[in-house]
């Protein structure tokens, strides 16, 4: 077998062992897909008249692109979770004395963020859809829709695997926890930026999420994209590049704990 065919082997052995690993913490696949469920849910009801106040005039429209990322968010903080565990527990540093591909190890965490996360959009998808969300995207619009989240969710879940390595701790991840989580909020995913005001408004105009919320918003309405794609497309390869190799020099100098 070839080197390339022997890390696939292996990123797929690990992907299995990650997948099975999630029925021992049922709760993790709960927060990553029920919050951002009930996050839905509560803006809706309590934020529903703010309709009249974003554009198009239908709050939910305006507010699923938000929680999609979100979901994105809350899936990637549990990875994080995960790849601690493994590196304080121990199991990586024994996975580096077994004769497997030493990147299939990340990269079978990172490929079941990937799955888990892809259930949990699809939930969301269907909830707003119950909750009168409607779509004018066509299928080529779905399709970038779909690289866009499959490429946001690769950014993420290389940083949450790199903070996981990093961390002596699992309270070491809770900066990384309460970004993904937080910075949603202080961008255009429940109201527009225009209607903040002062060094807020600064912030959410330039921070990563708003071009990525934007440009999802965009492609599910149907409306134009504009300079927020490839500014939203560039922050997701440079979060992955960034979250890969820090992952690749933080498991090559990890030490035994």
């Amino acid at each position: 077998m070839t080197t390339l065919s022997l890390t696939v082997r292996d990123s797929v052995t690990m992907l299995r062992r990650n997948t099975r690993h999630l029925q021992r913490y049922p709760a993790v696949v709960l927060v990553s897909t029920v919050i951002p469920v009930m996050l839905l849910l509560l803006f809706v009801g309590v934020f529903g008249a703010l309709g009249e106040t974003v554009p198009g005039g239908d709050y939910i429209d305006y507010l699923a692109p938000g929680v999609l990322i979100m979901t994105i968010g809350y899936g990637s903080s549990s990875t994080a979770q995960a790849v601690n565990r493994d590196m304080t527990e121990g199991i990586i540093q024994r996975f580096r004395t077994m004769a497997i591909a030493r990147s299939a190890v990340l990269t079978g965490h990172v490929l079941a963020a990937l799955l888990r996360t892809v259930v949990s959009l699809v939930l969301a998808l269907v909830v707003a859809g119950l909750l009168g969300f409607r779509p004018d995207a066509g299928l080529l619009e779905w399709l970038a829709i779909a690289g866009l989240l499959v490429l946001m969710t690769f950014a993420l879940s290389w940083l949450a695997v790199a903070v996981g390595l990093a961390a002596p701790n699992v309270e070491g991840t809770t900066g990384f926890l309460l970004a993904v989580q937080l910075l949603p909020f202080l961008s255009s995913a429940f109201v527009p930026t225009e209607s903040m005001s002062g060094a807020v408004r600064w912030f959410a105009e330039n921070q990563p999420f708003t071009p990525m919320i934007d440009t999802l918003r965009a492609l599910l309405l149907g409306t134009e994209v504009g300079s927020d794609g490839p500014i939203a497309v560039a922050w997701c390869v440079g979060f992955t590049l960034v979250g890969y190799l820090w992952a690749r020099a933080a498991f090559r100098r990890a030490p035994a704990r």
